[in-house]
């Protein structure tokens, strides 16, 4: 087999994966149709729910999708008609949210703020109280524009008081920091197959209390993102409605079961390693930081760009990623910036590794020299 040389993704997803996940796609051809494929994505729809600690309230739905997949058949699915859609936006992705359930016609109440800034409970609460035909709010966990961990579990409580359901956006924090659904009492989660549970692109998976399921029934908006058909569908048939990406199925199965060896705790130790090391050696290097410590979600740095004129992002990105680390810029935030994750089969030494290589970059330009 070809030499796979490894690649250290500081970008938010697609993450570094481990090779046993590559491997996991050399598998023999198989009919997505077939009973024993179909068993394998039920003990995957199973696991992702235990992941969240959803057993016994939560069921799961699969597509075949990027991210933002599943966030379209969460909102068009949930929302009903007449009914407004409350969004936390203080970041690309809840503006991605906003203009998605536009995109189906679906009222939004939108509480816009710069990105950057942290959302403000009382504001929603107010918000809440002057919109009577809001049903459901949205809001993102990690929202990495910034690096931000908003407030959720205070915004479910928020919501609930008002019989308002929950949309969370849990994409980059998924399988990576802690999370149970059943404390946050959340009605959907959505994430994806390549992000911290360290798996392929190409899946995206909603999780949803099963209660809801006939709810949901006649909220119709999309024929490929109804969970509902989708859900019952696979239960009746075993099969997803559309042709799944096999392949992606078998690492994404492979990446659960590796998520469950290391644990969750295990997971949060590595990443928050990553994370310490990250830190501490951007800090001695000179740069400085969009957000507050108290803000930071420990996934995703937002580092402000620096002022020097030898500084240029593109130089710097090419720089690196000769040398086999991959950077990420900035989107949008009230300050300049890039952006670099520790998401994904990363440890240490690949972090001490960047950090030899940006300091190198910064001498060789003398840049905070």
């Amino acid at each position: 087999m070809k030499k796979i040389d490894r690649k250290i993704l500081l970008n938010p997803g697609p993450a570094t994966t481990t090779l046993s996940v590559k491997e996991a796609m050399l598998v023999e051809d198989i009919c997505p149709r077939e009973k024993d494929f179909g068993k394998v994505l039920d003990t995957i729809k199973e696991d992702l729910v235990k992941v969240v600690h959803g057993e016994g309230s939560h069921i799961c739905a699969l597509f075949a999708a990027s991210g933002t997949g599943g966030l379209e058949a969460a909102i068009t699915s949930a929302v009903p008609k007449g009914k407004k859609l409350l969004v936390v936006d203080n970041g690309a992705y809840g503006s991605r949210m906003v203009k998605l359930a536009e995109t189906f016609g679906i009222d939004v109440v939108r509480y816009q703020i710069p990105y950057g800034d942290y959302p403000d409970v009382a504001v929603i609460k107010n918000l809440i109280g002057s919109n009577s035909e809001i049903s459901h709010l949205a809001v993102v966990h990690h929202e990495t524009t910034t690096g931000m961990l908003n407030p959720v579990q205070e915004i479910c409580d928020v919501a609930h008081a008002a019989n308002i359901e929950v949309i969370v956006d849990c994409m980059s924090s998924y399988a990576g920091i802690p999370i149970d659904i059943k404390k946050w009492n959340a009605e959907y989660l959505v994430s994806s197959s390549n992000k911290c549970i360290q798996g392929m692109p190409g899946m995206v998976f909603v999780i949803f209390k099963e209660s809801l399921l006939e709810k949901i029934k006649e909220t119709k908006r999309s024929f490929y993102f109804d969970i509902y058909s989708q859900y019952t569908g696979f239960e009746k048939t075993g099969q997803m409605q559309f042709t799944p990406p096999v392949q992606v199925a078998y690492a994404l199965r492979q990446a659960i079961d590796e998520y469950f060896t290391e644990g969750e705790q295990g997971r949060w130790k590595r990443y928050l390693g990553n994370y310490e090391t990250l830190y501490t050696g951007l800090s001695e290097l000179g740069f400085k930081f969009l957000l507050s410590d108290e803000q930071q979600s420990k996934i995703l740095l937002a580092i402000k760009e620096p002022s020097h004129p030898n500084y240029n992002f593109d130089a710097m990105h090419d720089y690196l990623y000769e040398r086999g680390f991959t950077i990420y810029p900035g989107k949008g935030a009230k300050e300049a910036t890039f952006r670099l994750s520790i998401l994904g089969d990363l440890h240490k030494e690949d972090i001490t590794s960047f950090l030899k290589c940006l300091k190198g970059y910064l001498e060789s330009n003398k840049i905070f020299g």
